[in-house]
């Protein structure tokens, strides 16, 4: 009897296969083992790995700027747009009230000025603290 890791319970090949026909031929087959890649070469693939992982964030980032430089040039346009609308609203609003306003002149009773009238206007002049003390100074 073959003596198998330590067990004593398994019978010989060569007996079984007296006993049954052979149908199929027992091969073996060699596994071989591929060694590690380098440390060098690992490097290479890492700082290769690194490289295009930061070629690819910059990219990103430009088209992200892009997008937001869009994106504000989209928005200053639409209140652009609602400005002009809000400024021809406000126009039509003050021409209403320059048509109003001699009316309701008019109904609180005032009267409108006449062109044989001359407006007197008076410049506004600054008054210094100063004059005034030396003017009453002088004066005693």
């Amino acid at each position: 009897m073959a003596y198998t890791r330590g067990n004593l319970a398994v019978k010989e090949r060569v007996q079984e296969q007296q006993a049954q026909p052979q149908r199929y031929k027992e091969t073996t087959k060699v596994v071989t083992r591929r060694t590690g890649l380098p440390t060098r070469e690992k490097l290479l693939y890492l700082i290769s790995v690194i490289v295009c992982v930061i070629v690819v964030s910059v990219m990103v980032g430009r088209y992200v700027n892009i997008y937001d430089l869009n994106k504000q040039t989209h928005s200053v346009e639409q209140a652009t747009v609602l400005a002009n609308k809000e400024i021809a609203v406000l126009d039509v609003h003050k021409e209403k009230l320059e048509n109003e306003i001699v009316a309701k002149a008019r109904e609180l009773g005032y009267v409108e000025q006449t062109s044989d009238r001359e407006v007197i206007r008076v410049p506004r002049t600054a008054v210094s603290p100063t004059s005034s003390e030396q003017g009453s100074s002088d004066g005693k």
